[in-house]
């Protein structure tokens, strides 16, 4: 088979290389750069824990030293604490870690990675597809032509990828402006994320209405400003005089020292591309939607597509006996383009009575916690505007029956990380097992963490368990857990290898738990209907 072609080498791009190769594909990725990464300590990104979990375990590496997992959350309008949030095991931190550091700790698991080459000065500005295959040819010193399966163009909102195929990317510029700096100092709230809302301060002009600061590792903060509609450039100048009026303000009236290492200043742009794919060709990440008003994270969302999509071209691109069906790759665009669209339509809502500023609004009792509650979800991973999505409406959904049962993961939405007992008998968190190209079958069974393995495999209901699992239409893991967020004893999920609950069913449904994972797979092929298929092997020119 070709490999898969990834236009990009960007955080999207590397995750997505790398998750293909944890299935078993190998790519090519296109990097129009001379594959090394700028240090902006400014440019930041914030993960929730599951996309955070993802890419520690694609890049084989953990990002507590190079990140921030914050140990709490303060709120603050005016003089007021508004809300103060500690963090732990029931509500995990958000990752926070420069951006250049995600990327070069991708880079270096891709330097590792056999099934993943890179090839650099190398831009994208021709596409060809074909009937089994298509070819993509780069310009520049090592200009070629590339022979692959597939094509996902990962190269960011100027995606030449989406100009080839003629995609329009409608939306808002501009939805917002927030001026940056990365500095290190000690700020009252050690390891503390904080928003500030309408803060007091006026001594060098308007400071904006709103102030937050992330905390990241060796004593750095990003701290970023809202600018008002229509404002002035911010020079240096000016933004020297938001720092330490900002600083003074937060530490009793004089400026703490500090050191400045970055600044910038970062525009919002609301952009949601018409089509993800085409044929052979999709869109990923920046390529296919921009988003970040009111702490929603675009980056978050890009790996989130990068995960949903690997899976799906796997499956596709072994093939083997079972025909994939066209649902199954079209699945990708549906599942992830309706979760960003209702983001982005949640933020779009939020955003007028956030900002409006002045009439009724502002004198009704209550307004402020509710906005602040409605920003904190944003930042947070909450709510309508941070929450991850569901794909409870997915074409890939199986029915609801009387042996469903309800548990805290809804239908469609990634699923909680508890501790199991894998097939060699070792404990292992669920999420570990993620993205090897299985389903997962789990079954919750209290009491079992006390046994070896061996000694409830052939006991209970295992053994038909087991059975039901060897014959599902796809390979499958059997994993056993003692509890899982509002499950009863004795409930099996099945679990698609991004994450996302399929099902949960009361007992052993042999017949059901096969007919669930066919459906989640793109469901079954009829004579005569088109199916998805790889290309015969040519390898690049």
């Amino acid at each position: 088979m070709d490999p898969v072609i990834v236009v990009g080498a960007g955080p999207v791009g590397l995750t997505l290389s790398l998750a293909l190769a944890r299935h078993g594909v190998p790519s090519v990725v296109l990097d129009e750069g001379p594959g090394k990464d700028e240090q902006r300590p400014a440019r930041t990104v914030v993960l929730r824990e599951d996309t955070a979990a993802l890419a520690e375990r694609l890049a084989g590496t953990s990002f507590d030293g190079a990140g921030s997992r914050w140990t709490g959350w303060r709120s603050l309008r005016r003089k007021q604490e508004m809300r103060a949030l500690t963090f732990g095991e029931q509500m995990p931190a958000p990752l926070h870690i420069a951006q250049h550091e995600l990327t070069g700790a991708l880079r270096a698991a891709v330097a590792r990675e056999r099934l993943v080459k890179i090839a650099v000065d190398s831009r994208l500005d021709g596409i060809d597809e074909e009937k089994d295959g298509l070819t993509a040819h780069t310009r520049g010193p090592k200009g070629t032509w590339w022979r692959g399966s597939y094509l996902v163009g990962c190269d960011g909102p100027r995606s030449t990828v989406r100009k080839l195929l003629d995609i329009r990317f409608p939306g808002r510029t501009a939805v917002e402006r927030h001026a940056v700096a990365a500095l290190r100092t000690e700020l009252p709230w050690p390891g503390e994320a904080l928003l500030h809302r309408s803060p007091p301060w006026r001594t060098s002009g308007p400071s904006g209405p709103e102030i937050v600061g992330r905390p990241l590792a060796d004593g750095v903060w990003r701290l970023d400003w809202l600018l008002p509609p229509r404002s002035d450039l911010v020079t240096p100048d000016v933004l020297v005089s938001r720092i330490r009026e900002t600083l003074a303000g937060w530490c009793g009236g004089s400026t703490p020292p500090y050191e400045l290492l970055d600044t910038g200043v970062h525009t919002v742009h609301h952009r949601l591309a018409r089509r993800w794919r085409v044929g052979r060709v999709f869109l990923a990440g920046d390529a296919a939607h921009l988003l970040g008003a009111l702490g929603t994270q675009g980056l978050d969302e890009g790996l989130r597509d990068a995960d949903n999509l690997a899976w799906k071209l796997a499956l596709t691109w072994h093939d083997g006996p079972r025909p994939v069906p066209v649902a199954l790759l079209d699945s990708y665009q549906t599942e992830r383009r309706a979760v960003v669209a209702a983001r982005l339509r949640a933020a779009d809502q939020a955003l007028p009575i956030l900002r409006g500023g002045g009439g009724l609004r502002t004198y009704v009792p209550g307004s402020a916690r509710g906005h602040d509650a409605l920003l904190t979800d944003g930042h947070l991973g909450h709510g309508p505007l941070g929450a991850p999505g569901t794909y409870a409406d997915s074409p890939l959904a199986p029915p609801h029956t009387e042996s469903v049962v309800d548990v805290d993961t809804a239908p469609g939405a990634p699923i909680a990380d508890v501790r199991v007992t894998a097939p060699d008998g070792t404990f292992v968190r669920l999420r570990d097992r993620l993205g090897l190209g299985r389903l997962l079958v789990v079954l919750v069974a209290p009491g079992t963490g006390v046994w070896e393995r061996k000694h409830w495999m052939s006991a209970g209901l295992m053994p038909r368990l087991a059975a039901a699992v060897t014959a599902l239409p796809h390979e499958a893991e059997l994993l056993v857990a003692e509890s899982y967020p509002g499950a009863a004893a004795h409930t099996v999920l099945l679990i698609r290898p991004d994450g996302h609950l399929v099902t949960a069913l009361s007992g052993v449904r042999p017949a059901e738990l096969y007919e669930a994972a066919e459906t989640a797979l793109g469901g079954r092929v009829p004579d005569g209907e088109p199916v998805e298929t790889g290309a015969k092997a040519r390898g690049p020119a």
